[in-house]
């Protein structure tokens, strides 16, 4: 019998619905995740850690979107840091003119930069740095999908041109020491909204607003993988050339994965700089887009969640390993991704759920 991808994409009679204690199975996972998440975490964790956390969940915004293009579209994209870094600085901007109180900010001052440049100017609006910090990767993510997917490059010659693409910003952030600060970035921020960036509550008052776009932008991702959206993109994934025979466009489908990961990167930079309170060229690189690839692979890159806990365990690992082992960390974390992959390919996630598995065959099995 041949199955053909229509059978994939096509809404058919439904089966027999699950039961009422599997259905509410997820929401009540979900719950108690954001409970732990909004209510016990601030509550436990001293400062330090909680905004440590909060760093953590900004990167696991990051591989969601990871996720959503690699996972469920076959997308893997080696620059993520890309638009990560332009929501940065977006917003690093306009912190930095909202300190200087209608004055350069400091490194220009130091670099004789003698007014203001006018790529600046829009980013003295709060409104308007917020935006482009999302619309601005979104619509260059569009750009590049619609150059790229429509010639059907696909695979490693894809990864390889992200890959690229993030060198090169890399390369033309660190040569403009006048306009983005060179090597150094941006860096300290004193004022968010009229509130003290070091204080305490204004620390809790991110994190907490971290963690509930972190879970709204799951529940988005989640709804748009179950939809008949959802379907046609992980048929695109298995099987391209036969979704474009049975008359659909993947160039399409693909651009508008790829730009949706974009953008939740770009918010996530957004909600970075505040937290850890600065953007440079070495947070968005090669080697960090690297990372969050190497993340999303541990959780278990066809899992949304498996993704964002992926993502929160690698940084917690980088962190203790760091602060533990500080000449031999790179080492151990490297360790702890081969383990990982060697003994269960499809990460975290995919452990959890073979055992699942196993459970339940051994349920229905007589007695």
């Amino acid at each position: 019998m041949t199955t053909t991808v229509r059978d994939v994409v096509t809404v058919a009679a439904p089966p027999p619905g699950p039961s009422w204690g599997t259905r509410l199975r997820g929401p009540a996972v979900f719950a108690t995740i954001a409970v732990l998440a909004l209510v016990v975490a601030p509550l436990l964790l001293e400062p330090f850690r909680l905004g440590l956390l909060a760093k953590y969940l900004c990167y696991a915004i990051v591989a969601l979107g990871i996720g959503l293009a690699w996972g469920q579209g076959g997308m893997l994209t080696l620059g993520q840091g890309v638009f990560f870094g332009f929501g940065g600085y977006a917003m690093g901007m306009y912190l930095k003119l909202h300190d200087a109180g209608g004055d350069l900010p400091d490194f220009m001052v130091w670099s004789g930069v003698e007014k203001l440049p006018g790529l600046w100017v829009p980013f003295g609006n709060p409104v308007l740095a917020v935006v482009f910090a999302v619309a601005g990767p979104v619509l260059l993510a569009v750009l590049l999908g619609s150059l790229v997917f429509r010639q059907r490059v696909r695979g490693a010659y894809f990864a390889i041109l992200t890959q690229a693409l993030a060198a090169a910003l890399v390369i033309l952030l660190v040569g403009q020491q006048g306009l983005t600060g060179g090597t150094n970035g941006l860096t300290n921020f004193f004022d968010l909204f009229g509130q003290d960036l070091a204080a305490d509550n204004t620390q809790r008052g991110l994190y907490i607003v971290v963690a509930v776009v972190l879970g709204l932008l799951y529940l988005l991702a989640w709804q748009m993988v179950r939809s008949r959206f959802g379907r046609l993109l992980i048929a695109v994934r298995d099987g391209e050339d036969r979704v474009r025979f049975l008359g659909y466009n993947p160039a399409t489908v693909k651009t508008i994965t790829f730009a949706v990961s974009a953008g939740m990167a770009g918010l996530a930079g957004a909600l970075f700089v505040p937290v850890v309170g600065i953007i440079s060229p070495a947070l968005l690189g090669v080697v960090p887009s690297l990372e969050l690839v190497v993340a999303v692979a541990v959780g278990g890159r066809f899992s949304l969640a498996g993704a964002i806990l992926g993502a929160v365990v690698m940084g917690y690992a980088k962190t203790s390993f760091s602060e533990q082992f500080a000449d031999g960390w790179l080492y151990l974390q490297g360790a702890l991704f081969i383990l990982v992959m060697t003994l269960a390919p499809k990460g975290i996630f995919g452990v959890a759920a073979a055992a699942r598995g196993m459970i339940a065959a051994r349920r229905r099995e007589p007695a």
